[in-house]
C-alpha cells in the first residue's frame, strides 16, 4: 500500500532539478554537436594540442569506443573520450575534450580541491554503500540512534564529496576555455559555444549536489529526531 510522507516533496524537488539540468545539457550538447569547428580538428586532436602545449606529453588520449563516459583517469594518465567526441569535429567535441584536459592539468599542477576530492573517494564509496543499511538496521533495532546517526553521517559524506566536486568541475571548464582561446584552437565565437556546452554540463553537478542535500535533509527529518516512531 502506498504511503505518502510529506518529505517526499524533497525527493520530487530533487528529481525535477536533476531532470531540468539533464534536459539543459542534452539540448546544448545536441545543438553544438551540429556545429563544425572552423579548424576542422577532432576532439582527440584538440586534446593532444592542449596537452602538448602544457608539456603533458605523457598523458595519452584514447577512444572509449562508445558514446558517453568522457573522463580523465589519473591512475593511467589517460584522457578517455566517447567515440563521438574523440573523432567528432564539432564545438561540443572540442569543449568536452578540453574540459577533460583541464582535469589532467589540475592533477599535474597538484590542484588542491582535486586532491581533496580524490582523498574522499574511498571513504565516500564505503559511506554511500553503508548509509541506508545502517539507518534501516537502526530502525529495525528499536530506533537505535547510534546506528541511525552513523548512517546519516555516512550519507553526509556523499554530500561533502558532491560539494568538493563543484570547484573541481568549474575550474576544469575555466582552464579548458582559457587554453582553447590562448592556444588559438577556437575563435572567440566558438569559445562562446564551448562555454555554453560546459556551463550546461556544470549544471548537472550543481543539480546533483542540490538533490543530495535535499536527500540528506529528508533523512534527518525522517530518522534524526532521536525518538522512536510508531506506525
Amino acid at each position: 500500500m502506498f504511503y505518502w510522507d510529506p518529505t517526499y516533496i524533497l525527493v520530487i524537488i530533487g528529481l525535477l532539478i536533476s531532470l531540468g539540468a539533464s534536459a539543459m545539457v542534452n539540448s546544448a550538447m545536441r545543438k553544438y554537436h551540429q556545429v563544425r569547428n572552423s579548424t576542422g580538428i577532432t576532439g582527440a586532436e584538440c586534446a593532444r594540442r592542449i596537452l602538448d602545449n602544457e608539456g603533458l606529453y605523457q598523458v595519452q588520449v584514447e577512444d572509449l569506443g562508445s558514446n558517453g563516459g568522457d573522463h580523465f583517469d589519473p591512475r593511467s594518465n589517460v584522457v578517455r573520450l566517447s567515440h563521438e567526441n574523440y573523432s567528432g569535429r564539432s564545438i561540443t567535441a572540442m569543449g568536452v575534450a578540453a574540459h577533460e584536459c583541464g582535469h589532467a592539468i589540475q592533477h599535474a599542477q597538484g590542484y588542491t580541491p582535486i586532491r581533496i576530492r580524490s582523498a574522499l573517494v574511498p571513504v565516500v564509496n564505503i559511506g554511500s554503500n553503508a548509509s541506508m543499511p545502517l539507518i534501516l538496521l537502526g530502525v529495525f533495532l528499536s530506533w537505535n540512534q547510534v546506528l541511525i546517526q552513523l548512517g546519516i553521517i555516512a550519507f553526509a559524506l556523499t554530500v561533502v564529496f558532491q560539494l568538493a566536486t563543484l570547484p573541481v568541475e568549474f575550474n576544469a571548464s575555466g582552464r579548458a576555455l582559457e587554453r582553447l582561446e590562448h592556444y588559438g584552437i577556437v575563435t572567440a565565437q566558438e569559445n562562446r559555444g564551448c562555454r555554453k556546452v560546459l556551463s550546461a554540463a556544470a549544471m548537472t553537478y550543481v543539480a546533483g549536489t542540490l538533490a543530495a542535500v535535499l536527500q540528506l535533509l529528508r533523512l534527518i527529518l525522517l530518522f534524526g529526531g532521536g525518538r522512536r516512531r510508531d506506525d
